[in-house]
């Protein structure tokens, strides 16, 4: 995931170094006589790689623009917490300034996608963010064989 602007410009960068890699590599392998399928098997790796790269740069672009997910069952409320911060321009030093904590510990969570984080701090962090989080409940309906036990 990429987190700051620094992280999303060096994504850009590598994107198109990595775009004329892959070009010049797939040139220079079919000059070799390089079969079509064998040149995409060679490939295939280094493309997987850059396709996961463009999502996660476009991944980061929705944020800017705020476009978030759902969350389900709270999977995901770490990423959402990055989110939140990331769209609305925040620096992780602006946010730990926000939560007086240093900007490690910001940085060290946000590596983490804030795994374990208790709800009280949760609340400190969604309050600095100046956000407010609504939630909606859903009882579902076990299946037979559960409702049986």
């Amino acid at each position: 995931m990429i987190h700051n602007e620094k992280e999303y410009a060096e994504a850009i960068n590598r994107l198109t170094e990595e775009n004329d890699r892959l070009s010049l590599y797939r040139k220079r392998l079919k000059e070799e006589g390089i079969s079509a399928e064998a040149v995409q098997r060679v490939v295939d790796p280094m493309e997987s790689f850059h396709l996961q790269l463009k999502e996660e740069v476009e991944s980061y672009e929705r944020l800017k623009r705020r476009e978030f997910d759902e969350l389900d069952n709270f999977r995901g409320f770490g990423h959402m917490l990055i989110s939140l911060r990331i769209a609305q321009g925040i620096t992780q030093r602006e946010l730990a300034k926000r939560l007086g904590v240093h900007e490690s510990q910001v940085s060290r969570d946000e590596r983490n996608e804030y795994f374990g984080i208790t709800l009280e701090r949760a609340m400190k962090v969604l309050t600095a963010l100046h956000v407010r989080l609504r939630t909606t409940v859903e009882i579902e309906t076990p299946p037979r064989e559960m409702a049986a036990v």
